[in-house]
Formats: structure tokens, C-alpha cells, sequence
């Protein structure tokens, strides 16, 4: 099973497009309180336009808080170095909940009826 890093490398591997990589992607980073920080840029992404609701967990813990938001351009995350795994999960539960996923036609399914190539 791959980790939350893994998967959101697969996430920007998957928006790259020649272009997009140029300009956008996403950064980890830390805090001086101490912290972590990752940022993640949707322009030009299916969430650019996608709300995602403040998340505030465990605010007032000095080892367990963590922030995550978006703003018009990136989703950004902040919290205590425990917490960087779930920021990026909550980061892709968001993304991969809006993802579209191919629609399975009958040509692209095999004839046990399980998704096949074309």
C-alpha cells in the first residue's frame, strides 16, 4: 500500500502535462513554532474551482494541531511535524473524491465484464 507521499507524488505526476509542471506543484516546508507546512497549488487543475470547508483540528495542542484550508490558487496545510501524513491525506481525500474517474463503457470493459483497455 503506497504512503500518503507516494500518492500525492502520484497526483502531481498525473497533472503533469508537458506545461503544468513548470509553473505549479506542491511544497513542503517547515514552521519556526515548530511545524510543518505543505502547499499545494490548483491552478489549472480540476479543484481550482472546488470548495474545500477549514479544517481545524486539535488547534490549541502544541504536538497534535493542524489547519488545513484553501485559498483561490493553492490548498494549504499547516501543523505540528506529527501531523504531515494527515495533511496530505486530508489533502487527497478532498482530491480524490472530485476526481473524475473514466466512465466504463461496454468497449472498455472485458468479457468478465471488468474494465479493459481499448
Amino acid at each position: 500500500m503506497k504512503t500518503p507521499l507516494q500518492r500525492l507524488a502520484d497526483w502531481y505526476s498525473r497533472r503533469c502535462d508537458g506545461d503544468w509542471e513548470h509553473g505549479y506543484g506542491f511544497k513542503i516546508d517547515t514552521l519556526d513554532n515548530p511545524g510543518v507546512s505543505l502547499r499545494i497549488e490548483l491552478r489549472e487543475t480540476y479543484l481550482e474551482s472546488v470548495p474545500f470547508e477549514e479544517k481545524k483540528d486539535a488547534h490549541d495542542s502544541k504536538d497534535r494541531w493542524m489547519i488545513c484550508r484553501r485559498d483561490e490558487e493553492k490548498f494549504e496545510a499547516f501543523g505540528a511535524t506529527s501531523r504531515l501524513e494527515d495533511m496530505i491525506e486530508e489533502f487527497l481525500c478532498w482530491a480524490e473524491s472530485h476526481e473524475k474517474k473514466p466512465i466504463q463503457t461496454p468497449q472498455t470493459m472485458t468479457a468478465s465484464g471488468a474494465p479493459g483497455r481499448v
